[in-house]
């Protein structure tokens, strides 16, 4: 399952370009999750590869995973230090007023009256920064480049929804139908495990997104 998705590979970590629709780990409602399958990216490793940090089940594109304990802890030291720079992609519906800006926004965490959970802008919440900058628009949608400044549960979604422009197929924070996809891809991860050279690793965009982005002139 996940043979195809390697990215990158050294003696401490493994980069994957993770497929949309599986959660990273297993959940309350229990079915298949990545982690069922870290044993395809073992190698030589003495054990499976570890979750450095988490992608939502219905994002894909980058995903860091420690190779070994001292890797993890230190990768958790990065992320909790905040020197893991993260680029997403989205293509959103609307057209933002301001071709590159910022969305300082709190965020917090409710329960609707099912018991289901999401996210909500609230003053009294958490902290959480987005910067976006639009690479292009068509037919009044935009496709976005967005860089998190902090890593709150659904932050891009919730935020972008937030300035009136909500993500292609997101039903939660949206308007989308629960039928087409989730437009939102970790483009990009910046590891600086060498503070003298950082590593870069890019997951080109998964399939369902070749056709939204020839709308926009996307060459790649």
């Amino acid at each position: 399952m996940l043979s195809n998705t390697l990215l990158y590979k050294d003696d401490d970590i493994l980069v994957i370009n993770k497929p949309a629709g599986i959660p990273v780990h297993a959940g309350s409602g229990g079915g298949d999750n990545l982690e069922n399958h870290f044993h395809e990216l073992q190698f030589d490793a003495k054990i499976p590869p570890m979750l450095a940090h988490r992608l939502d089940r219905d994002t894909s594109g980058c995903l860091i995973l420690g190779r070994n304990k001292q890797a993890i802890r230190k990768l958790g030291k990065l992320f909790e230090q905040k020197r893991i720079h993260k680029t997403y992609w989205a293509i959103v519906e609307g057209v933002p007023e301001k071709k590159q800006g910022r969305i300082d926004a709190k965020l917090a965490k409710i329960n609707d009256q099912k018991n289901k959970w999401h996210m909500k802008v609230d003053d009294g919440g958490q902290d959480a920064v987005t910067d976006y900058r639009m690479l292009a628009t068509q037919e009044g949608r935009s496709w976005l480049e967005l860089s998190p400044r902090t890593g709150r549960t659904h932050q891009i979604r919730v935020h972008c929804a937030h300035m009136g422009w909500s993500l292609v197929g997101d039903k939660l924070y949206g308007t989308g139908d629960g039928i087409a996809p989730l437009m939102l891809h970790a483009r990009a991860v910046k590891i600086p495990l060498d503070p003298a050279k950082p590593l870069v690793v890019e997951a080109p965009p998964p399939d369902p997104w070749r056709s939204a982005l020839d709308v926009f002139g996307f060459k790649g």
